[in-house]
């Protein structure tokens, strides 16, 4: 006997049920793949807050540099001599023969002075010198006569040591009165300007004609006369370097002017004081300029060589905190978060700080901390340069 067939009905609900059972699953599925997603992305909103929150932070290794750099100093050129000629006479300049930039040697005619003033009290102190001569002479004769007649006891003692006491006077302001038209002669050589030695005019600042007065301040010389052949330079140097620059040390001077060029140049002596003002020491060096290639009165650069202890670190001056706790360099752990050391600088180079003690060189220095960074900050790194922080720098 066949077996019976399904009931149309039941089958049909037993289908219902499949199908409903396949939407459920569905739905579970997509609703779990929902909350799956939801909470993907919010952990992921969640890490870019959080980054978000994060301070970028750029970090370097410290530098080595090389063994050797350059201490560079600003400078001021002058003559190794320079001469002011003042006016030792007044009166009206009569007439000048050479002007700036001419070369002289020692006892040219540089101007002439006239004197009529001058002139004229010459004259008068000759004649009177005259005058006391003649009186002079004539007092001698007297006191001779007036021996005589004390010899054969015609006047008496007295009167003839009057005559010699105003004998004696009258020599005396004869003296007087020569060392005065000496006086006056040896001014009117100050008429003649001369060149005290070789060198060139570097300035003139009178005209023929002009009304001249005896002087000696600074701006009323009359000429300057300088020798270019040698000259000095001066530097001061901060108390952080004088250790380093003694008699005999080399340097070399270069000038805006002549870019590219530089001269050898020696410490000639050095002042041996720190100005309590600058915090420096004056130096003064020698420089040999035959070709006068360099001016005096000039801006100079003046480039010392520095030798380095091996081994020193060295940042860049925008990773140093400056603060109550001293001089800190902010670097980042293996977990990403800020150490804030204490450093001592041993020398600063303009572009590079050379870090006495308290910096490692397997540090991660943060090349510029961020404002109000603290100790154990979480931070982010977002590039470390290849190459360190070069210690080869100039001042």
């Amino acid at each position: 006997m066949p077996p019976e067939a399904p009931h149309p009905a039941h089958a049909r609900s037993r289908g219902f049920q499949l199908a409903a059972l396949v939407l459920v699953v569905i739905a579970l599925a997509v609703l779990a793949f929902g909350l799956l997603s939801r909470r993907s992305q919010a952990q992921a909103l969640q890490a870019r807050a959080e980054a978000a929150t994060l301070r970028p932070v750029v970090v370097i290794p410290p530098g080595g540099g090389s063994a050797a750099s350059t201490l560079e100093l600003p400078g001021r050129i002058e003559a190794q001599s320079r001469a002011p000629i003042y006016a030792r006479v007044p009166g009206y300049l009569k007439r000048w023969t050479v002007d700036i930039g001419t070369p002289v040697k020692a006892g040219q005619l540089l101007a002439e002075i006239e004197t009529p003033d001058l002139d004229q009290q010459l004259a008068q102190a000759r004649a009177e010198l005259g005058t006391a001569r003649a009186n002079a002479a004539l007092s001698e004769t007297t006191a001779k006569r007036w021996q005589a007649l004390l010899q054969r006891d015609a006047v008496s003692r007295q009167e003839a040591d009057e005559k010699a006491a105003d004998l004696a006077a009258r020599q005396a302001a004869v003296r007087a009165l020569e060392a005065n038209v000496q006086r006056y002669e040896a001014l009117k050589q100050f008429t003649r300007l001369v060149a005290p030695f070789d060198g060139v005019v570097t300035a003139r600042n009178t005209d023929v004609g002009a009304l001249i007065n005896v002087g000696g301040a600074p701006g009323s010389e009359l000429f300057v006369v300088s020798d270019l052949r040698k000259l000095r330079v001066y530097v001061n140097v901060p108390q952080t370097y004088t250790a380093a620059i003694r008699t005999g040390t080399q340097a070399r001077v270069s000038v805006p002017e002549q870019p590219g060029r530089s001269w050898p140049a020696t410490v000639q002596a050095v002042s041996r004081a720190v100005s309590s003002a600058s915090g420096s020491m004056l130096v003064q060096l020698a420089l040999d300029n035959a070709g006068a290639d360099l001016l005096p009165g000039g801006f100079a650069s003046v480039a010392f060589p520095q030798a380095r202890p091996a081994g020193v670190l060295s940042v860049p001056p925008g990773a140093l905190i400056y603060g109550q706790a001293g001089v800190r360099v902010a670097v980042v752990d293996g977990e990403d978060r800020i150490r804030l050391k204490p450093v001592t600088i041993s020398r600063d180079l303009g572009a590079v700080v050379e870090i006495g003690s308290g910096l490692a060189a397997s540090d991660r220095v943060v090349e510029s901390p961020p404002d109000g960074v603290e100790e154990g900050d979480k931070v982010q790194v977002v590039a470390t340069p290849v190459a360190p922080a070069s210690a080869a720098g100039k001042r």
